[in-house]
């Protein structure tokens, strides 16, 4: 049964990939979306941070790694072992991309309960029993 469920979960993954329904080619599209997305917020956050907290005393960010490891980290609810940003515009980027954040993962909720939802429905239009709900 477990080796079923996991080949299933396999073939809809490479259907994702090669988009193969509307369906399939919907979620891929929303993903790479949201990853692009997720990307260019992480760089500009990243320099914003480092302008903003470079000069500031006991900062935890000289350089840009350091403030794209800290935006990374932040924006993926993990927190890091840098300080807290201690400017105001650091405080503000950090408070906006912990919006973002939160955002991101309520958006690939939504993303994944329609792409489920639209499976299933084309799962009933097919009669596939493996795809009909209670």
């Amino acid at each position: 049964m477990v080796h079923r469920i996991l080949r299933s979960l396999a073939q809809d993954v490479w259907d994702v990939l090669r988009a193969a329904s509307p369906t399939h080619a919907s979620l891929r599209d929303r993903l790479v979306k949201a990853f692009l997305l997720t990307v260019i917020v992480d760089v500009a956050a990243s320099v914003g941070i480092y302008y903003a907290e470079r000069h500031a005393p006991m900062t935890g960010v000289h350089d840009f790694g350091d403030a794209l490891f800290w935006t990374t980290a932040q924006m993926s609810t993990l927190s890091s072992s840098l300080t807290n940003p201690l400017t105001g515009a650091g405080k503000a980027i950090s408070v906006v991309i912990d919006i973002y954040a939160i955002t991101v993962v309520t958006t690939l909720a939504g993303i994944f309960s329609a792409f489920f939802y639209h499976r299933g429905e084309e799962g009933r239009q097919r009669g596939d029993s493996s795809h009909q709900g209670p």
